[in-house]
């Protein structure tokens, strides 16, 4: 199994402070390793947090920890997309957070577009990366992004125009 590198407890604090009330919000936890991300959305009122995980242990555990609270899909995000597309699932919020520096950062940006279908309109995604890493430019005239730096973890934030 893969080491997981959980948000530090500081960018954690930061996201949830940017994004504001959410409560009653759904929200998507790709690439959801502890899950502590998800499970501090529901602690913050989401009406529903979908993980997606595609260590089966992990995803066990997450499952564990919700209690029926959620939705835990072991699957690798290049699956889980298309599915969840095709339940017709619709999120407020995309968290991901995939591991640093294997080379998510253009075939996230990809996949995000062609699955943009998943974010509502009002919706935000949030990609959390390295610093060393500069995600793939996303579509101007559509998208709007705004870069927030935790340490060694940066924050894009992805909100239609």
């Amino acid at each position: 199994m893969k080491d997981v590198r959980p948000t530090t407890s500081k960018a954690l604090l930061a996201l949830f402070n940017i994004l504001g009330n959410i409560t009653g919000k759904k929200f998507l936890d790709l690439f959801a390793g502890s899950g502590r991300v998800g499970l501090t959305a529901l602690q913050k009122g989401t009406e529903v947090v979908t993980f997606v995980e595609s260590e089966r242990n992990r995803a066990a555990e997450i499952k564990n920890l919700l209690k029926g609270r959620g939705e835990v899909l072991c699957l690798d995000v290049r699956r889980a997309l298309p599915k969840l597309l095709k339940a017709n699932k619709h999120f407020d919020i995309i968290f991901a957070d995939p591991p640093y520096e294997l080379g998510w950062n253009e075939e996230l940006i990809s996949l995000f577009e062609k699955y943009s279908n998943l974010l509502k309109e009002d919706g935000i995604f949030v990609y959390e990366h390295s610093n060393h890493e500069f995600p793939a430019i996303l579509n101007e005239s559509v998208w709007q992004r705004q870069d927030r730096a935790y340490g060694l973890s940066v924050f894009s934030f992805y909100k239609r125009r």
